[in-house]
């Protein structure tokens, strides 16, 4: 067991010990017994809000995947693919910036003419996308690293302080909250289950929670062996997601079983999110590879490895290739088929920042404190921004823009520069 303390932020893994040469524990019945149930608190029972119409299409369109005008959760969609519509211009402007009271690591998200995204002053912000204009913040009590998730007009998101807060997305006003006994560091996701919907999220007090939507109900728990950094990929009733037990889960969402186990080797536990796209799951370790893994067939499919660095980067999916930041201080492209090297991209410093794919641009952050753009198919940078602190944070690409935050405190809005907008506007709190 890893001690608190070293993980993510000083954890040094050394080479795994073994290869992965995954041993699938495939239909291994239910996972260990949890921990005993924890009720929610409920503060206001949920009620339709004219509100909401105003904000988003049903979400059951929002969450199918990623549009023009949408970001709802982390990575874009619930298979966390990274890939965003639309086309980003070669050149952008800074359009606004958003100033909160702590770095900001959570990742935002975008649905209509609103974003929301968490601070290390412990509060979530709904701002204005258009504007940076702020609607409202809620106060929890300690950091917010999570990414938020909207769904049908709420929004939950997960605190240090180990609760996870259901929020009407119009006005910020709580509805309930869950416990769960350690800090939520990564997004939550969601199944709709006929006409129920439950919300998926890690912890790392070792557990996988399922709460309803609607009431906060707890539905079930599924107990690993270390932390629940990341944020679980959703498909097809399946949540995929690796932990410090350097093991990749694979749990049905109904029952909260387990359908799979992939022992990853010693060491080699997984900080970040993988994307499951097309039965197989694409994401980094502390053991200093990139696989992929074909969840079905139970077998690695291809393995991508550095000399000395580990992955925490959450990778791009797209139709041929994969892209992913390293802790080596590169952006690497592969293909998709075999994990051959494409290309990569050199930065300053590690880049924990997930790419995104927009048309044939990639764009991120990286520690050296810059966002980047780059042709996707060379590698090659068309266009950066100095922000002057490291980015942790990871981009939401809607309509064109680029929002992502940084450890300075502001959250950045970069686009194609407006008539007459002041490039340089900081927004009003």
């Amino acid at each position: 067991m890893l001690a608190m303390s070293l993980f993510p932020t000083q954890l040094r893994a050394p080479w795994c010990a073994l290869s992965l040469t995954v041993a699938l524990a495939a239909a291994a019945g239910p996972a260990p017994a949890g921990p005993a149930p924890v009720h929610p608190v409920q503060v206001n029972p949920a009620q339709d809000s004219a509100e909401l119409a105003d904000l988003a299409e049903p979400a059951g369109a929002v969450l199918a995947g990623a549009t023009d005008g949408d970001w709802p959760i982390f990575r874009g969609d619930s298979e966390l693919s990274g890939v965003a519509k639309g086309e980003l211009a070669a050149e952008l402007d800074l359009l606004w910036t958003f100033s909160a009271d702590g770095a900001i690591t959570s990742s935002p998200v975008v649905v209509g003419d609103r974003l929301w995204f968490g601070s290390d002053d412990g509060k979530i912000y709904c701002l204005d996308r258009q504007s940076g204009a702020e609607h409202w913040a809620f106060e929890t009590a300690d950091m917010i690293e999570a990414p938020p998730l909207f769904v049908d007009g709420m929004v939950y998101v997960g605190s240090n302080d180990g609760w996870l807060y259901a929020l009407d997305g119009a006005s910020g006003e709580l509805r309930w909250k869950g416990e769960t006994r350690d800090k939520i560091l990564g997004g939550a996701n969601y199944l709709r289950d006929g006409d129920s919907l439950r919300i998926i999220v890690g912890s790392y007090d070792a557990n996988l929670y399922a709460y309803d939507s609607a009431t906060g109900e707890l539905q079930w728990t599924y107990e690993t062996d270390n932390y629940v950094n990341g944020t679980p990929a959703v498909h097809a009733g399946r949540a995929i997601f690796g932990g410090c037990d350097a093991m990749l889960h694979v749990v049905d969402l109904v029952t909260g079983e387990r359908k799979a186990g992939l022992e990853l080797g010693d060491e080699c536990h997984v900080a970040g999110s993988a994307a499951f796209v097309d039965g197989r799951a694409y994401f980094g370790h502390y053991g200093n590879q990139f696989v992929c893994v074909d969840v079905d067939a139970g077998k690695t499919a291809w393995t991508y490895d550095s000399a000395r660095h580990p992955f925490f980067s959450s990778p791009s999916i797209t139709a041929d290739r994969v892209v992913f930041g390293g802790r080596d201080r590169h952006m690497h492209c592969v293909a998709r088929e075999d994990g051959k090297p494409l290309w990569t991209f050199r930065t300053k410093r590690k880049i924990d920042s997930s790419p995104v794919v927009c048309g044939d641009k990639v764009v991120f952050g990286s520690g050296d404190g810059r966002v980047y753009l780059l042709e996707l198919a060379s590698g090659e940078q068309v266009w950066s921004y100095d922000v002057g602190k490291a980015i942790l944070s990871s981009p939401a690409v809607v309509g064109g823009r680029v929002y992502l935050g940084a450890n300075d405190g502001g959250l950045y809005c970069f686009g194609p520069a407006a008539n007459g907008q002041d490039a340089s506007k900081e927004s009003d709190r």
